[in-house]
């Protein structure tokens, strides 16, 4: 696997053809720019010509809202060329909500009217959103989810949307749980007398509640002799660093700003705990990442975190917001080596039966054969 933020493919002979996974191509749009960059990693850089090679195809850029037009723009320009050159076998499009269903729906749009096979991909949970827009835009939103070949969605209540609210035929929805490497990094030897590392990976908003997380820290009961908390992503960290230093965590907060695949391999090899407070998710990939490396998980059971997760099995949940459950549950898995290993292992086992990244190219290239009549092969192990 690469540490480069942004993979390029290996070129191939003129004749081949591609798949376009559409997305926002930069790390700093977070989820679904690391799960596609995945997929392509994960593809064989030098494939069959019975197989095609997946391509990322940027839809904006991580600055402003000028420049992601433009992105825009030359996406669509992009699949044009790929269907005049008889290359492009399709188009997977990632899609969120907000900008990202008009930015992507333009894409369906396009791809239906040049005869492009299209496949859209959720990475919301929509519901509420969806409800909140003007009937035109529900209109549109229920158009394009309707015009693509299949749909996948990462879990049951996405599933349970996409069928109920945007009328999407059974037989064109597939549940695809996201998948995530093998650790690279061997994990650090557990010493009952070390000090306890908890990590924090995510950016750093509200919405991911880092501050109550710092709030939480702050709580008697910890043995701040043995602690260290480790913050690691993007955003505004300012804040963050004086709540911190006002609450008397300098040296047991430590914030490690944003960090590529292989800083992040390193983290969860020496991390005892992820913890990941969050007010909305869907299924977060930390968390998958965590579960692959047998690290303890402490997490909110929003979005279809609950669906997949079980209390006191693989995580101990907290509730949003709830600033003494967070300091009482991370005590708790900090404070029993046994629960702490058996939350780890049984992450591990869940990893081994759903969340693998090989089992989530299989399940992808399949669709991809169904919709496209032509898949990547997946890189020789």
């Amino acid at each position: 696997m690469h540490t480069n933020p942004i993979t390029q493919p290996v070129a191939t002979a003129r004749s081949q053809r591609y798949i376009y996974l559409a997305s926002p191509w930069t790390p700093v749009c977070g989820g679904i720019y690391k799960v596609v960059d995945y997929l392509v990693q994960s593809q064989d850089q030098q494939p069959p010509a019975t197989a095609a090679q997946l391509r990322p195809l940027d839809t904006r850029s991580g600055g402003p809202a000028v420049f992601s037009a433009w992105f825009l723009f030359v996406a669509l320009l992009r699949i044009i060329m790929g269907r005049i050159s008889g290359r492009l076998a399709g188009v997977h499009v990632n899609v969120a909500e907000r900008l990202s269903l008009i930015r992507k729906g333009s894409i369906v749009v396009l791809c239906k009217a040049i005869g492009v096979p299209v496949v859209v991909h959720l990475h919301a949970q929509m519901k509420n959103f969806y409800h909140r827009i003007p009937r035109p835009f529900q209109w549109f939103a229920r158009w394009v989810f309707n015009a693509a070949d299949a749909v996948v969605v990462l879990g049951p209540s996405a599933h349970k949307f996409v069928l109920q609210d945007l009328g999407v035929p059974p037989e064109r929805v597939e549940l695809v749980y996201n998948g995530v490497p093998e650790p690279v990094v061997p994990r650090r030897e557990f010493d009952p007398q070390a000090v306890r590392h908890v990590l924090f990976l995510g950016r750093l908003d509200k919405l991911k509640g880092v501050a109550d997380l710092i709030e939480a820290v702050a709580q008697p009961g910890f043995d701040r002799e043995r602690l260290c908390v480790k913050i690691a992503g993007g955003g505004d960290i300012a804040p963050y660093e004086a709540q911190a230093r006002a609450l008397g965590l300098d040296g047991i907060v430590r914030f490690q700003g944003m960090c590529d695949q292989a800083q992040v391999a390193h983290l969860l090899s020496q991390a005892d705990v992820l913890v990941l407070p969050s007010y909305d998710e869907v299924l977060p990939l930390v968390i998958l990442e965590a579960l692959a490396n047998g690290v303890a998980v402490v997490c909110t059971p929003v979005g279809e975190v609950s669906a997949v997760l079980t209390d006191n099995l693989n995580t101990r949940f907290i509730q949003p917001g709830d600033v003494a459950g967070i300091a009482r549950e991370l005590q708790a898995v900090l404070a029993d080596g046994t629960l702490m290993e058996t939350l780890g292992s049984n992450g591990r086992a869940l990893y081994d039966q759903h969340f693998s990244l090989a089992r989530y190219f299989a399940g992808i290239a399949r669709m991809h054969e169904r919709c496209f009549g032509i898949s990547a092969a997946a890189a020789k192990s």
